[in-house]
């Protein structure tokens, strides 16, 4: 996988017009599809809504955004509305975010978002524009980094290293059981897995989940049996082989590899 930028492609006046051209370039070149392995993905025709590139073998959609700077906690996205409405569609696209070094022409990170993270959760309400702006009372949106797990962040690139395919395929195939569940269920066992990595180490007891249980409350404040939930999301993470079951009360996060 070559890192850098087509150096023949005609540049701009406009440092981020180059930008855009060149990340579009580079993902059209160089970028394969994480759920077939599929060696190319097909770049859409210009103004397409939503997506921006397609996987002509197995029709997985990818959004693109780059920038400069490492993503943090927060990405700007579009409408609140829009964006909410798509959390249901079946071809709500996967997020691709990509960090480049713009004095070098190289890609520095390159990570996939699957779409079936994406819950009402993650999604955070920006305030209505002003009455003096354009589009006065428009209400976009932020999608939470921060609030998706590890296992939800695909790495293709990382810190300008290329990883392994084999990897790229086996971390995208070890999450896609969340693709069979409603909204309310992808919602709850996206933050339970959140919760379990959080704890910060491989193997953890019940106990640990429950140390979690009041962020869970707030979350989710129409539940009242929070416990008994988040062992039902345990068992089922169990089930689907996110995690394996050591002993009473006592699991391993099982890693993709």
């Amino acid at each position: 996988m070559k890192l850098g930028f087509e150096e023949s492609q005609t540049p701009y006046s406009s440092g981020s017009q180059n930008a855009r051209v060149w990340t579009e370039r580079w993902v059209k070149d160089w970028i394969y599809c994480p759920n077939c392995g599929n060696p190319k993905i097909d770049q859409f025709t210009a103004n397409r809504p939503v997506a921006d590139f397609i996987c002509s073998s197995c029709s997985e959609e990818f959004e693109l955004k780059s920038q400069k700077a490492k993503f943090g906690a927060r990405v700007v996205d579009g409408a609140f509305r829009t964006m909410c409405e798509r959390l249901a569609a079946s071809n709500n696209p996967n997020l691709l975010l990509l960090n480049y070094d713009l004095a070098n022409l190289i890609v520095k990170n390159a990570f996939i978002v699957p779409k079936h993270f994406f819950v009402r959760e993650i999604i955070e309400e920006r305030k209505p524009l002003a009455a003096t702006a354009r589009w006065a009372g428009w209400i976009g949106c932020n999608i939470l980094l921060s609030q998706i797990p590890t296992s939800g962040k695909i790495f293709i690139v990382r810190d300008g290293q290329p990883q392994s395919k084999e990897l790229v395929l086996a971390e995208w195939k070890r999450t896609l059981f969340l693709r069979d569940e409603g909204t309310e269920s992808r919602g709850w066992l996206v933050e339970v897995m959140n919760c379990v990595e959080s704890i910060g180490k491989q193997e953890f007891d019940l106990s640990d989940v429950y140390a979690i249980e009041r962020r869970l409350s707030e979350l989710f404040p129409d539940n009242n049996h929070i416990k008994d939930k988040i062992r039902q999301q345990l068992q089922f993470l169990r089930d689907r082989g996110y995690l394996d079951f050591v002993s009473r009360g006592h699991y391993r996060l099982r890693s993709a590899g």
